[in-house]
């Protein structure tokens, strides 16, 4: 659990880590990747922004749930390219214990909260870590039910105004197609994974590092297999600290680098699944 902490609160803790180590950057963009924000009006990211004393700078959320960090980074590589934005502050952030029914033995270990944030700059010597080399992303809405909250939205809101009763407190809890979303999330990582290595014309051999959102591992070491990537070069902390959706990513990356597993030249391969259905790959070297 959160211990009563909001996903803005956790946000802003990921945030002031970043800012801690990027004195002297002007941040002009801050985008939250979130699938438990704190209220449906309005968007959690300018009240993180304004909680960072960065002013009035471009600021708001994305709610692609566990692919949320994958798709932030494609949107802040974009809005660099585009000169739209010169340092774009992504954070992923969750409280999603608090949308996990608390009877539900079957979802509720899985889950975690968390949170972590990456800086992206333009390029320039000393400027950053990583070299963004290509992106997938992708979505089919039409298995939206595996994996949904229900109640919450505009969708039951018209229900509820002709009566509140009728809303199942279930409704405003996660339900999740555990096998179904197993068998997507595998094949569509790989689909994902392999057209990237393809772009880079990177062979599975040739990765040092598979960065997976830690959903679950035998999810990770399917993907891996199916691949080709070696289980060796697969990265690991979900035992640890559960499914923490957009956090998980950027929460891996900071381990690894802490850890000095990165070293300059390193292919890194980053894929994520998640409700939507959603999904996406980027591929890096690191600097």
């Amino acid at each position: 659990m959160s211990d009563g902490l909001s996903t803005v609160d956790i946000a802003v803790k990921a945030g002031e880590s970043v800012l801690d180590r990027a004195k002297g950057i002007a941040i002009d963009t801050l985008i939250l990747a979130t699938t438990s924000p704190d209220r449906t009006c309005p968007a959690g990211a300018p009240e993180v922004a304004a909680r960072l004393n960065l002013g009035n700078i471009s600021a708001f959320d994305i709610t692609s749930a566990c692919s949320g960090f994958v798709y932030g980074t494609a949107i802040a590589n974009g809005l660099i390219r585009a000169g739209t934005s010169k340092a774009v502050l992504l954070i992923g952030a969750e409280a999603f214990s608090t949308f996990v029914n608390p009877l539900d033995r079957t979802t509720r270990p899985i889950f975690g909260d968390g949170g972590g944030a990456a800086l992206f700059v333009a390029d320039g010597p000393g400027q950053g870590f990583g070299e963004l080399v290509a992106f997938d992303l992708g979505s089919d809405g039409e298995k939206a039910d595996l994996l949904a909250v229900d109640a919450g939205g505009s969708r039951q809101r018209s229900r509820m105004a002709h009566d509140l009763a009728a809303t199942p407190r279930e409704d405003f809890f996660l339900h999740m197609d555990g096998r179904a979303i197993y068998t997507q999330a595998v094949a569509r990582m790989t689909e994902s994974a392999s057209r990237v290595m393809a772009a880079c014309n990177w062979s599975p051999e040739s990765i040092q590092h598979f960065v997976g959102h830690q959903a679950n591992r035998r999810i990770l070491e399917a993907v891996a297999y199916e691949t080709g990537i070696p289980p060796s070069r697969m990265a690991l902390n979900i035992q640890h600290y559960g499914n923490t959706l957009a956090a998980s990513i950027p929460a891996l990356l900071h381990e690894l680098h802490e850890s000095n597993a990165f070293k300059a030249g390193d292919r890194i391969l980053v894929s994520a699944f998640g409700a939507g259905l959603s999904w996406g790959t980027f591929a890096m070297i690191w600097n």
